[in-house]
């Protein structure tokens, strides 16, 4: 099942599906390592659950809820 990053629960391990913003937004979040087939991990939340932190190609990321609306995931069983 595929699900926006910002529904995924920390700790969760996931694929990136599809990243479905267009114009600049979606050129920054490809350019940031956020494409189809790349393997994440969620580390946590803000207290107020913005922004979101993962895990990927060996450094963190913090992105906005805003941001993680457009990014589509499917979750990886471990």
């Amino acid at each position: 099942m595929h699900k926006s990053l910002r529904h995924s629960a920390s700790g969760e391990k996931a694929i990136v599906t599809a990243v479905t913003a267009e114009g600049e937004i979606g050129r920054r979040l490809r350019e940031m390592g956020l494409s189809p087939g790349t393997e994440i991990k969620i580390l946590g939340r803000a207290p107020l659950k913005d922004p979101v932190s993962i895990r990927l190609k060996n450094y963190t990321l913090t992105l906005r809820n805003n941001e993680a609306d457009h990014i589509l995931v499917k979750k990886v069983e471990v």
